[in-house]
């Protein structure tokens, strides 16, 4: 709300410096009333949302993070209501027959297709990557852990807080395109915001290529072999109860699953015995578990024979089984 209304006042003073030799003018009163309504409706809906996030109640998803798809399709529908709000304080305001048909005029589909076009675009993005995310992740084919909150580095980040490709060219694309259309409204006021096509056609290609990363992302662990775990001079032996063993695969560490307390939830079934994996600390974060490796003792409560090894996440997703052959 702060920034929001700290956006108000600047587009107030900017109003107030360029009126400086050209006169103030009926499209800076509405320009000025159109962003004080559009702050106030959004104010007035962080305020009844205040305990699920207030402003950025419907940019947050399910895992707690702030949803870039949700962001940049918020950020046009706020443009275009501004946009649609400030021609009709101006028509409202206006006296002269061809000024009110002037700015009717620029209302219509011509000066507004490509507008409408983008806003369809990133809407059904983000609707149709919230229905892709949900699906993998009740298949198990992606792992999503909850964050403590969320935070401004979600939106060009992945889950593990690594800059994301995907998420950054998406939001920096639509800024520009945003961006243009802002000067294109305060520069023809008269009308909605004529965004090239070029532009439009490079919004949807950058739509695309980060939806396309939203499917190709995550994947299920597995476990590809379980080994004894030995130091070096060690004898080769077979498995026993009490010693350890080395499960190797992929995706045992889910992305923002790296601190302790999500590590601790991590799992290995044995047979019937599920056991807790020990945490190694080194320096910059844990040793055990890995994302592609994880150490456990065999448990003595372990029968011998053969039997059946299996991850559980701290996400919750279950890996492939794996049988091993464990000695008297």
């Amino acid at each position: 709300l702060l920034v929001l209304w700290s956006g108000v006042v600047v587009l107030a003073f900017a109003q107030t410096g360029t009126a400086i030799g050209a006169g103030w003018s009926a499209a800076r009163t509405a320009g000025l009333v159109a962003a004080a309504l559009t702050a106030g409706a959004l104010s007035a809906a962080a305020w009844l949302h205040r305990a699920r996030g207030g402003l950025l109640a419907p940019l947050i998803g399910e895992d707690n993070r702030l949803s870039t798809s949700r962001t940049v399709a918020s950020a046009w529908i706020l443009l275009a209501v501004f946009s649609v709000l400030f021609l009709a304080l101006q028509l409202a305001g206006a006296s002269e027959p061809a000024r009110r048909d002037e700015l009717i005029a620029g209302l219509g589909l011509a000066r507004g297709a490509a507008l409408v076009t983008v806003l369809a675009v990133v809407s059904a993005v983000a609707v149709v990557a919230r229905r892709v995310v949900s699906v993998r992740v009740l298949s198990q084919r992606l792992q999503k852990v909850r964050a403590e909150r969320p935070r401004p580095a979600d939106l060009l980040c992945d889950d593990g807080g690594r800059g994301s490709f995907t998420d950054v060219q998406y939001v920096l694309v639509n800024a520009a395109a945003a961006l243009f259309c802002a000067v294109r409204l305060a520069r023809r006021p008269e009308q909605l915001p004529d965004l090239p096509w070029a532009l439009a056609l490079l919004v949807a290609v950058s739509a695309a290529t980060y939806f396309a990363g939203k499917y190709a992302e995550g994947g299920r662990p597995v476990v590809l072999s379980v080994v004894r775990a030995r130091e070096a001079g060690d004898l080769d032996a077979p498995i026993r109860t009490g010693d350890d063993i080395e499960i190797r695969g992929v995706g045992f560490v889910p992305p923002g699953a790296g601190t302790p307390d999500r590590l601790a939830r991590m799992v290995v079934r044995i047979g019937p015995v599920h056991v807790h994996v020990p945490l190694v600390p080194v320096p910059g974060g844990f040793a055990n578990p890995a994302d592609t490796t994880l150490t456990v003792p065999v448990p003595v409560e372990v029968e011998p024979g053969s039997v059946e090894v299996q991850v559980v996440t701290a996400a919750g997703v279950e890996t492939n089984r794996v049988i091993i052959d464990v000695m008297d």
